[in-house]
């Protein structure tokens, strides 16, 4: 008898944060200096057909702003309702008896989830060791090797020479890499022209942080023409709506010139705040996105972020996290926030000197 759902299903949560509505919300690493004013005014402007008709088959208007932005082939890219799809969807395209995907720990919590979902095994590889041999991520033969760059949630950025050791380690032969760059934007350092040019690599970025646009869902890819064409099959047709297309690629194209001024205020707040919490011994760690990971005030993660969430502030926890122990990530927003912030925990917790 056919059983639905198959049986591993069973291990599979669905995705539930546990997080209710709070005052100011620091916990998505989203952009809290709100939506690029270019796409936000294509989606003013809608139309009917934006609405009624079915949207471009493969969002072809944005792999055209892609193209453009990164000066990279239009067939070498691809896209997603979200970044996220375009991982849910590689994972598919990779699967087969006995296929795993490797990734170093901690990182995206969905890349585990998506691995079950496709029926891949997920080998976690410890934070250090991988930072330190990439070659870990290569044992046992893995179909895929996820890397975030930088990390979600710990904001380390994996230096070029790592990724390009990674990379080279089995030649064009290896693994699939897939880079995600979700918080490239606030780093500075990116592959993505890169991608074309490199038959194992692909390249996923999202518009949901540093444009602005999570409500949106909508996310592109860049890899070789085959990988790119291999995740579009797999994903299907139609995903992307043609409204979230369009103002995606009003944003990716930014002829406004709006983004480089968030990313200024975003780095500024992002030191400004590493300061204050280091003042009050809660060891940030160094951060090359849009939020930081810092430890938790009284060592408990998730009672430390349930006090905060009391009194209005909303963080992320994370537990044991290697270095560091338990620990809340913070998105960096406008000043004014990151003062709520603060003086939270200061009313909350007990302040910590700096040792």
């Amino acid at each position: 008898m056919t059983r639905f759902p198959r049986a591993d299903y069973d291990a599979i949560r669905r995705y539930d944060p546990e997080r209710a509505p709070v005052r100011v919300d620091l916990s998505d690493n989203t952009n809290l200096w709100g939506t690029h004013p270019g796409a936000l005014e294509r989606v003013r402007h809608a139309s009917t057909d934006d609405v009624a008709r079915y949207p471009e088959l493969y969002a072809d208007e944005l792999r055209a702003a892609v193209s453009e932005r990164f000066d990279v082939p239009m067939e070498s890219v691809t896209t997603g309702a979200g970044s996220d799809d375009i991982l849910d969807s590689t994972f598919r395209a990779a699967w087969g008896p006995g296929a795993h995907i490797a990734y170093a720990a901690p990182t995206f919590s969905m890349v585990e989830p998506f691995a079950r979902m496709n029926g891949l095994d997920a080998h976690a590889v410890p934070w250090p060791a991988a930072d330190v041999d990439p070659s870990l991520l290569l044992e046992g033969d893995p179909a895929l090797v996820y890397v975030c760059r930088p990390n979600n949630p710990t904001g380390h950025l994996a230096p070029r020479g790592w990724l390009d050791e990674l990379l080279a380690a089995r030649g064009p032969d290896g693994p699939l890499v897939i880079i995600d760059e979700a918080y490239a934007d606030f780093a500075g350092d990116t592959v993505i022209s890169d991608a074309p040019e490199i038959p194992n690599l692909l390249v996923a970025r999202t518009t949901s942080k540093a444009y602005g646009l999570a409500g949106m869902r909508c996310g592109f890819a860049v890899g070789a023409p085959l990988v790119a064409l291999a995740v579009e099959k797999s994903r299907g047709p139609y995903k992307v709506g043609g409204l979230a297309a369009a103002a995606a690629a009003t944003a990716v194209r930014d002829e406004e010139g709006w983004l480089p001024g968030v990313i200024e205020r975003c780095l500024d707040n992002r030191a400004r705040l590493m300061d204050e919490l280091d003042s009050r011994g809660l060891q940030p760690l160094p951060s090359s996105a849009n939020f930081v990971l810092c430890s938790a005030p009284t060592g408990s993660a998730r009672r430390d972020a349930l006090a905060l969430r009391a009194v209005g502030i909303g963080v992320r926890p994370f537990s044991k996290i290697p270095e560091l122990g338990d620990a809340l990530r913070i998105t960096i927003g406008p000043w004014e926030m990151m003062d709520d912030l603060l003086d939270a925990l200061d009313r909350t917790f007990t302040r910590r000197e700096a040792s």
